[in-house]
């Protein structure tokens, strides 16, 4: 992923990287099922039971289906959302956003071109987890004077600033 592909507005999202920890797995079936009726392809990188699974290595599944380019978009669910993000935003070219209600989802993605959708699958109905994720998937980047604070959250990960 480019720089310059931080501050461009993208076109209509096509497909969705999806994936949950144990704890969230039977919210991602059903975010993944809803988002295929509404005509995403969605790839599903996990988990895919009930046994136990590390966070962090769902969420590098998601980002890699995003930084690669096979996605546009990824959204990881866990049990509050907050792992998952840490370890997103630990991945080159990703910005990953937790999000609690519309208000976050459309500004993670309006104001931060989020890439990345974290969600704490438990801590919402299956009808509030599928709002977020239509929401977010059709909220499209503002760009403008938002582009330059991309791109110094894009530098940062370059070790552009100093501790």
């Amino acid at each position: 992923m480019s720089d310059t592909a931080a501050g461009a507005p993208e076109d209509t999202v096509r497909s969705v990287a999806i994936g949950a920890d144990h704890g969230a797995v039977g919210q991602k079936d059903m975010l993944a099922r809803y988002l295929e009726i509404l005509g995403y392809r969605v790839v599903d990188v996990g988990t895919f039971g009930t046994d136990k699974v590390d966070y962090p290595d769902i969420a590098a599944a998601v980002c890699r289906k995003v930084k690669s380019g096979d996605c546009e978009r990824g959204i990881i669910l866990d049990g509050a959302g907050i792992g998952s993000c840490m370890a997103a935003n630990k991945m080159r070219g990703i910005r990953a956003a937790l999000c609690y209600d519309l208000k976050t989802v459309v500004n993670s993605r309006e104001h931060n071109n989020a890439n990345v959708l974290t969600l704490g699958g438990p801590l919402h109905s299956p009808d509030v987890l599928a709002e977020l994720a239509r929401v977010w998937l059709a909220t499209r980047f503002e760009g403008g004077r938002h582009i330059v604070r991309i791109n110094k959250i894009m530098a940062l990960e370059r070790g552009g600033a100093s501790d």
